[in-house]
């Protein structure tokens, strides 16, 4: 799954600018990553939701355990790639139908998260048990909203294009040859909105920093949570 998006709709992680120009390396378009992505994957499905935004996704290699699900409804638009552990619970919970799926959830609970304030990102993600990843843009209010569960067992990857794109995907190799040194892997027990930036849900009171990744790694920087110090004590 691939996901692309101007800087007129989410601001990329300045980590990630600085790392490209701390090493510059070979970029490409976001053009030309859409078109790389669609030569590399013939059979995947490729939408221009906005002259700004753009998703492609397709079924081609899945795992059988990590299938790939995408839906839009009423203006948000959905990939979703995992499985729920708690699905049942959480449908009954969201009041949806039994032949609802993972990606059907995940955009019910984006949409409570975001009518039903104070209902806190932190809480929506909390609920979801399993392993999972998944791109929400809502074009009724031009947001972004991604996320990973806090055992990372589905790669997620963020990087920025030639022309300032900030692009998601669950294929690292695709971004790198589009986004050079400007790549990271998106840390576990995060999203990343167009409101509030890189936050960790796991551990909401903790931030997200960023260490410049060493030379020889095809990462431009690496993301983590931050962990409070633990003081000791002596007798």
């Amino acid at each position: 799954m691939l996901a692309v998006f101007s800087s007129t709709i989410i601001s990329p992680p300045e980590e990630l600018i600085q790392a490209g120009n701390r090493t510059p390396s070979p970029k490409k378009k976001s053009s030309s990553l859409l078109d790389d992505f669609a030569h590399r994957f013939p059979s995947s499905v490729a939408l221009s939701i906005s002259p700004h935004s753009y998703m492609s996704y397709t079924h081609e290699n899945q795992i059988f355990l990590q299938p790939r699900e995408f839906a839009v409804k009423d203006e948000i638009f959905c990939m979703f790639k995992g499985n729920l552990d708690n699905l049942a619970s959480l449908k009954q919970q969201y009041g949806l139908g039994k032949s609802a799926n993972e990606v059907i959830l995940v955009m019910e609970a984006y949409r409570a998260l975001r009518d039903r304030a104070p209902y806190t990102a932190s809480h929506m993600l909390g609920h979801l048990v399993g392993n999972f990843a998944f791109i929400i843009f809502d074009s009724s209010t031009s947001t972004v909203f991604v996320a990973s569960d806090d055992g990372g067992k589905i790669p997620l990857f963020l990087g920025i294009t030639a022309d300032g794109y900030l692009s998601f995907s669950d294929d690292a190799e695709i971004l790198r040859g589009s986004c050079g040194k400007s790549l990271a892997s998106f840390p576990p027990g995060c999203f990343f909105s167009t409101t509030s930036g890189l936050k960790s849900f796991e551990h909401p009171k903790n931030k997200v920093t960023a260490e410049p990744a060493m030379e020889e790694e095809m990462w431009g920087t690496t993301f983590k949570v931050e962990r409070p110090n633990l003081r000791t004590t002596t007798e």
